[in-house]
Order: C-alpha cells, then structure tokens, then sequence
C-alpha cells in the first residue's frame, strides 16, 4: 500500500506534475479529517489506530498531553529517516501535515466526542482518519513514521513492508488491551480496519 503511493508521488516529480499549493491545501483538508475523526470520535472513547498515531493516543492517555503534538514529535525521527528515503521536499510536506494536525487537535479538544455508539465510532471515526490518511499519503507527505521505518527495515530483514507493519501494531493493539480494556481494544482493531480499507482505496485510485 505505501509503496505504490511513493510510486506515484515520484512519479509526479518525475513528470512535472507536482503542484506545492495544490498538494499543501489537499494535504491541509487531510489533516482535518484526521483531527476530527481524532478528536471527535476515537480519542474519547478510547479507541486506537495503529502505528504513531495509536501510540500518541495512548500517550496523551497516560500523560494528558495532546495527541497531534505527541504525533508530531514522535514521528520526527523517523520523517528525519524518510528524508534520506524521499527527499526533502517529503520531509518539509510531512513535517508541514503533522504541524496542521496538531494545531487543529489542539483547537478541537475541547469539544465533546459526536457519539458513544460503537459502531458510528468505528465506521464513521474510521472512514474519516482513512481519508485523511489517505489524502496526505497520495499527496506527498505522511503522518506515520513507523510506515517509513517498516520501508527501511523490509530492505534489510526478511520481511514485508506489511508484516513490520503489523509486528509493530500487535505491540501497540496488545498494549491497549491492559490499558483501556478488551473491549476497547476490538473497537480499536475494527476502526484500524476501516481506516486502512479507506486508505488503500484512495491511494489505488492513483
């Protein structure tokens, strides 16, 4: 899945076809997805995605410190990584998406989260953090550092690129289950789910 998105991101500059204005605003409506579906629908009720944006929500649980500014710091190194991977226009749109998503996390946090209903939490909190995801992917940019880090380490173990994602997950998924319970713990695999089905159905239609 990311690696036939950074396919079609070289493509682009490879054919010239890489507009900064029009990738920043796709990139800044992206984050905006993923700050609403963040704030008012999984954070508050204590379900996960995976990869940095699970582990900041967690965090933000554990420190009560706000989950778009631990997504942006937890995800510096390895954008830092990714730079050597893609360049340093990736490196400055990442850094530039992380920096809107934990500005609008900010602003929304003090709202109250749209629903309780399981199911609205994970049909509607993941198809909007898919979209999200998914616009900022296709677009240049990422908000997950770990999927860079699986990238890196696929070159270099016998692994796929989706089995390091997954090892890296079940980490996070498994820590959830101690923290916020069975059951928020299968919402979260449900929600994650969604959110990747979402995410591969963009990123396909490039």
């Amino acid at each position: 899945m990311y690696r036939k998105s950074v396919q079609y991101y070289l493509s682009q500059r490879r054919k010239g076809n890489f507009s900064t204005i029009k990738n920043g605003l796709i990139i800044i409506f992206g984050a905006t997805l993923v700050a609403v579906s963040l704030q008012l629908f999984l954070v508050k009720n204590y379900v996960i995605d995976g990869g940095i944006v699970g582990l900041s929500i967690i965090l933000s649980h554990v420190f009560h410190v706000d989950v778009g500014a631990l997504i942006l710091v937890l995800n510096l190194p390895f954008l830092v990584a990714g730079f050597f991977f893609l360049g340093g226009r990736f490196l400055v749109l990442s850094l530039f998406a992380s920096s809107v998503l934990a500005g609008e996390t900010y602003i929304l946090a003090p709202f109250e989260e749209v629903t309780n209903h399981p199911l609205l939490i994970i049909i509607l909190g993941g198809l909007l953090l898919g979209m999200g995801v998914g616009l900022i992917i296709r677009f240049g940019a990422c908000l997950d550092g770990t999927e860079v880090l699986a990238i890196l380490f696929s070159e270099r173990l016998p692994l796929t690129i989706g089995q390091c994602i997954l090892l890296m997950n079940t980490i996070i998924f498994g820590s959830s289950v101690f923290l916020f319970g069975i059951t928020e713990a299968a919402y979260s695999l449900a929600t994650f789910f969604v959110a990747y089905k979402t995410i591969d159905t963009i990123i396909m239609k490039s």
